[in-house]
């Protein structure tokens, strides 16, 4: 597999990845990093990170935003995390932003235990997985994330499992704002 990004930002995910590794926090990216791997190219300068971890881990992830020179934008970082589940960060010397995602729930776990691991710098990134990223993009529904979900299936189409893809799209249907997944699904899957 290619570098979905330039020398200088792979470094980034790769010293990322060995800080979180090191703290054994399990995590993957989502978002634009990974629609660069899985879909249509397009530009972005921030990284989002799914961590297979609540806000009781913040102790070590202020630890590695120390390391990596990464500075949280929230004056009260605590209260901002407890209320949000995010801390947003941005790295002072190149100003790219760095969202941290705490997360406990099931299916988190299990789309991070399927990330792909693409070598970057040395290190083994972990990006979403085609099929996740596609329902975290229908999941949070705005208009670049529903054509960033369109680029996945023009690309990936008849690779994806979608068997997979329903399943999570029928069970992400119960949350309220989210009934019209299967059928957003459905509409991608036929325009192939």
């Amino acid at each position: 597999m290619v570098s979905p990004q330039p020398p200088d930002f792979a470094r980034l995910l790769a010293e990322l990845t060995r800080e979180l590794e090191t703290r054994g926090i399990a995590f993957m990216l989502i978002g634009g990093q990974a629609v660069l791997l899985h879909g249509i190219p397009r530009l972005t300068e921030d990284i989002d990170v799914t961590l297979g971890a609540g806000p009781e881990a913040i102790a070590a992830v202020r630890d590695v935003c120390v390391t990596l020179g990464l500075e949280p934008l929230p004056r009260d970082v605590d209260v901002f995390v407890r209320d949000t589940f995010v801390l947003p960060a941005r790295a002072r010397t190149t100003g790219v932003r760095v969202d941290f995602i705490f997360s406990t729930t099931p299916y988190e776990h299990q789309a991070i235990a399927r990330s792909v691991r693409v070598p970057m710098s040395g290190v083994e990134v972990p990006f979403a997985s085609a099929e996740d990223l596609l329902i975290h993009k229908l999941f949070a529904g705005r208009a670049r994330d529903l054509e960033d979900a369109r680029g996945v299936v023009r690309r990936k189409g008849t690779e994806l499992d979608w068997d997979y893809l329903r399943h999570w799209a029928a069970a992400f249907a119960t949350v309220p704002g989210r009934e019209g997944m299967p059928a957003q699904l459905e509409a991608l899957r036929t325009a192939l």
